[in-house]
């Protein structure tokens, strides 16, 4: 079964299957005043084009106070603590999220991380204009080996705030 960690200080959503990361991606999380809840939860509620445009295309709600994961019509906002306590994500990743993940799907947030939750693998922040070839190059590896070890399925999509799994 589908787990997911979020860790605040890090603005990071870790998707696992058999207690193995299989993607990650960027968040933005609650400003100080609205933050986002710690603790263990679960999905208790998904909706597609829910009719907040603010919520984006995907919902994914964790908590009775209607906290939850969503896409966002805010895409700057990403990386940041911007929320009133939610967990914003691009819309294409709430998208593939909404897909991997189901009613009752364990949800995690800790404030920090206290290991890796991939200690076998080193990762690359991707910076705004970095391409594939470039990381390649930097960490003496292929393009095919980041395209194969990230499962990316174009290796022209990929995004400031990624991150990218790089070979040992």
């Amino acid at each position: 079964m589908a787990k997911i960690l979020i860790v605040l200080n890090e603005r990071r959503l870790y998707l696992l299957q058999n207690n193995q990361v299989t993607n990650n991606f960027p968040v933005a999380i609650g400003k100080q005043a609205t933050p986002t809840p710690t603790g263990n939860y679960k999905i208790i509620n998904k909706i597609k084009h829910p009719s907040n445009p603010a919520l984006g295309t995907r919902w994914m709600q964790f908590t009775n106070r209607m906290h939850g994961i969503h896409g966002t019509n805010n895409p700057a906002s990403i990386g940041t603590a911007a929320s009133l306590g939610c967990v914003r994500m691009y819309n294409r990743d709430a998208e593939y999220l909404y897909e991997q993940v189901e009613v009752g799907t364990p949800i995690e947030i800790r404030q920090q991380q206290t290991n890796s939750p991939d200690n076998n693998s080193n990762y690359y922040t991707v910076q705004p204009g970095d391409t594939l070839y470039q990381i390649a190059k930097k960490f003496n590896t292929t393009v095919q080996e980041l395209v194969r070890l990230n499962n990316l399925t174009d290796q022209n999509l990929i995004y400031p705030g990624q991150r990218i799994k790089i070979p040992n």
